[in-house]
């Protein structure tokens, strides 16, 4: 994998939280196991105090539940869970992104910028890096459903991500599924800028199912 993001002096805090989650999605914090904030702080390098914060707006976001005089413990996602994650998205995103192919003319103005975070994306799946690949991921899918000036939209869907577990993410990176799944973005762009509203939406109904399927674990 590639080297774990580093802390900047400035907002720890919310720093900490992005790369919590990151580790949560991709299942690096497993499920029902206790984590210390002080040992995670000595790992990424910083004082307990903004790990500590971070976890308890996990907690918050009933991503974890803390253990009395022990630490934090991951919550597990049932399957019923993710299929409901899995819907919200189908029903927020697909449509959203459809409505974006029908604004190419604001597609075609960046789609330089999304090419560039998608080849990278591509090339962190290459070199395995989990963590990479992630927040690529986030900033590709975030990034786009900005550009429709709903703020709302975008938290929603934001926090639907942060809730899923992609377990398989680990599997995939091994038999080179995590480069098939990389390359599933180019097409999107290209669906989008084309103006192709009906392409758009296959192509995104492809890429989210891997959500209960193999990303799933």
């Amino acid at each position: 994998m590639g080297q774990e993001p580093q802390l900047r002096q400035t907002n720890l805090r919310d720093q900490a939280l992005s790369i919590l989650k990151l580790r949560l999605v991709s299942g690096d914090l497993a499920p029902g196991q206790i984590y210390s904030a002080s040992a995670l702080a000595e790992e990424l390098g910083v004082s307990n105090s903004p790990v500590r914060e971070a976890m308890l707006t996990l907690v918050n976001q009933g991503l974890m539940e803390a253990v009395r005089n022990r630490g934090f413990r991951v919550l597990p996602l049932s399957d019923k869970e993710r299929h409901n994650i899995y819907e919200l998205r189908m029903l927020l995103e697909v449509p959203s992104m459809a409505k974006l192919a029908g604004m190419k003319e604001k597609i075609i103005t960046r789609k330089a910028e999304f090419a560039a975070i998608a080849a990278n994306m591509v090339n962190f799946a290459r070199e395995g890096d989990i963590v990479g690949y992630l927040e690529m991921d986030r900033q590709f899918h975030l990034g786009l459903l900005a550009i429709l000036e709903n703020e709302q939209l975008v938290t929603i869907v934001e926090n639907l991500r942060d809730q899923s577990r992609q377990y398989g993410l680990k599997a995939l990176r091994e038999t080179g599924g995590l480069i098939k799944s990389a390359e599933e973005h180019q097409p999107i762009l290209e669906a989008m800028a084309a103006g192709d509203e009906t392409l758009t939406a296959s192509l995104m109904t492809a890429h989210l199912t891997h959500l209960v399927g193999d990303w799933a674990g």
